[in-house]
């Protein structure tokens, strides 16, 4: 079954939805992310009942934001507890801490970021939400003012950010301060069978502009990658899954492989696949429905699709407000001039830009031979895709 939620269901979700007769759990939020779909919502109770009666062994959410219905509804399986490990950052690293013995990380209550002395500290640190999402109170310190520079932006970001999410996807009573983890960064998207073995379903790199950028900006995958990281992170995949006893369970992981080899979880994100309905793009680079391949029990053929797809790279680019620019000072946004800077923009998602401080996920390909469009949106400026509000004063 699925769990449909804020803050965006794709039209693709929405088609595989349809085509696969997934049934949809009858909530308010569903009936909302529907509207104008023509998609029936399935009983609640209904649903749950078919859970306790082992007919329904999976569950999907599109956003964490249904994770509360779950607790709620579903107290009487694993879910929750299971969640709850992932949800928050400290309790998994607790759970990797066999895997990962020498990780500096360390728990503290908002209200203890003043007293915290970075003398303390192995600098540099990385300081976020113990429960966050999408990078909003991530601050890089590498020196001891840098550190209480960071303390002092968290104190100013807390009433916005914490406006835009749920508690139990985005909770800023505590914090997590752990070591910087030096590597390449990936996000897996990855399911656990019944008999709890891992399927992995997309590999995307996630790329960044420079050492201190903690953006979400620019992810992709390719044959080259899949080839060379897939074998590492199914044997990382296989040991979680044995340390908390994991099956017929979607997540998303953010890892980091480091130059020895080592894997370190930046988070594991529970329930879901990448964020934004972000995870489709697996089906412009594999052509492969992860609702489907996960809830009806499919696995990618990933030797015939790699040398199949030989050549390119697919890309998902993340639209975001430059620094200092909030939603309500932007007008408009020229869609078209945005995905018009790559020869070919395969799908471009317009995000509400009031609600949320980005306007646009694009989907794009370019040749393996090719990635200067990519490489331009590391740094990019995306300002002049923006029509900007005149204020009320001006003459």
């Amino acid at each position: 079954m699925i769990l449909l939620d804020k803050p965006y269901v794709s039209q693709f979700l929405k088609d595989s939805i349809r085509q696969n007769a997934l049934p949809v759990c009858d909530t308010e939020r569903a009936r909302q992310m529907l509207v104008g779909s023509g998609i029936a919502t399935t009983d609640a109770a209904d649903l749950v009942q078919q859970v306790k009666e082992g007919a329904i062994t999976r569950v999907y959410c599109n956003s964490e934001n249904a994770i509360d219905w779950i607790g709620e509804n579903l107290a009487f399986t694993s879910l929750p507890e299971t969640i709850d490990i992932f949800k928050d950052k400290a309790r998994c690293r607790d759970l990797l801490r066999t895997e990962n013995p020498d990780f500096f990380y360390r728990k503290v209550p908002f209200a203890e970021l003043d007293a915290v002395d970075p003398a303390d500290l192995p600098l540099p640190v990385v300081v976020k939400p113990s429960v966050g999402f999408y990078s909003l109170g991530v601050h890089l310190a590498a020196t001891a003012e840098e550190w209480r520079e960071a303390v002092s932006a968290i104190r100013a970001e807390v009433d916005e950010i914490q406006t835009i999410y749920p508690r139990q996807v985005l909770n800023i009573d505590a914090f997590i301060i752990e070591e910087v983890i030096d590597g390449e960064e990936f996000a897996v998207d990855v399911y656990f069978d019944d008999a709890g073995e891992p399927v992995i379903l997309n590999i995307l790199h996630h790329e960044f502009s420079s050492g201190k950028d903690v953006s979400d900006r620019l992810y992709v995958t390719s044959s080259a990658i899949m080839r060379e990281r897939l074998p590492m992170f199914t044997a990382w995949a296989q040991r979680l899954g044995e340390l908390a006893e994991l099956k017929n369970f979607p997540m998303h992981a953010e890892l980091r492989v480091r130059a020895d080899g080592s894997i370190v979880p930046i988070e594991v994100n529970p329930m879901r696949f990448a964020g934004w309905c972000v995870t489709d793009i697996a089906a412009h680079a594999w052509d492969i429905d992860v609702y489907d391949y996960y809830l009806n029990n499919k696995r990618p053929d990933w030797d015939a699709l790699i040398a199949e797809r030989d050549g390119y790279i697919w890309a998902n680019i993340i639209g975001d407000l430059p620094p200092g620019i909030k939603g309500a000072d932007v007008q408009d946004v020229d869609y078209e001039g945005f995905a018009s800077r790559f020869t070919e923009p395969l799908e471009l998602r317009p995000i509400n830009w009031l609600e949320y401080p980005l306007f646009a996920f694009l989907h794009v390909r370019v040749p393996m031979t090719d990635r200067s469009e990519l490489d331009a949106m590391l740094h990019a400026d995306f300002t002049p895709f923006l029509t900007m509000r005149v204020s009320a004063g001006a003459e």
